[in-house]
């Protein structure tokens, strides 16, 4: 099974100029996990997690006021907080190859780029939804109903 049955196609992405707190209700909206951000010249430029805006957001038991906070969150962009260094994969890679970078370094989703471009991503969900296909579990129609 290649990487391009698995993906997610129809992809979410976000400006690096984009707040934290837009992407954090993209996210939210989206019911995702993880939000691919995009440079000027529409490539990627990095990835963030809601693990990395839930780290970037401020304690509850902070002492500055909600003005203050609010106005700090503001200006906190995602361009500011994403991972810089993306792995990603290639489409015609096997998707076992995909799902042995994820646990070699320990993260939930890669990015597939085709010749330099953005065409999708897979996530660990991705990858769970295969496994219940290929052991002819509930998602037995298709292992992937998200695809585009």
């Amino acid at each position: 099974m290649r990487v391009d049955e698995l993906m997610t196609a129809a992809l979410i992405t976000a400006p690096e100029d984009t707040p934290v707190l837009d992407a954090r209700h993209l996210m939210l909206e989206k019911r995702i996990r993880h939000l691919l951000v995009t440079a000027v010249d529409g490539g990627l430029a990095g990835i963030v997690t809601d693990r990395d805006i839930r780290l970037n957001l401020p304690s509850q038991a902070t002492s500055l006021s909600v003005w203050e906070v609010n106005h700090l969150l503001t200006k906190l962009t995602v361009g500011e907080v994403m991972t810089k260094t993306v792995i990603t994969v290639g489409p015609e890679r096997d998707a076992r190859d995909a799902a042995n970078l994820m646990l070699d370094h320990r993260i939930g989703a890669l990015p597939v780029t085709d010749g330099g471009k953005l065409i999708g991503i897979i996530t660990e969900t991705d990858i769970m939804r295969a496994f219940v296909w290929l052991a002819g579990g509930p998602a037995a129609s298709h292992p992937s109903p998200r695809r585009a």
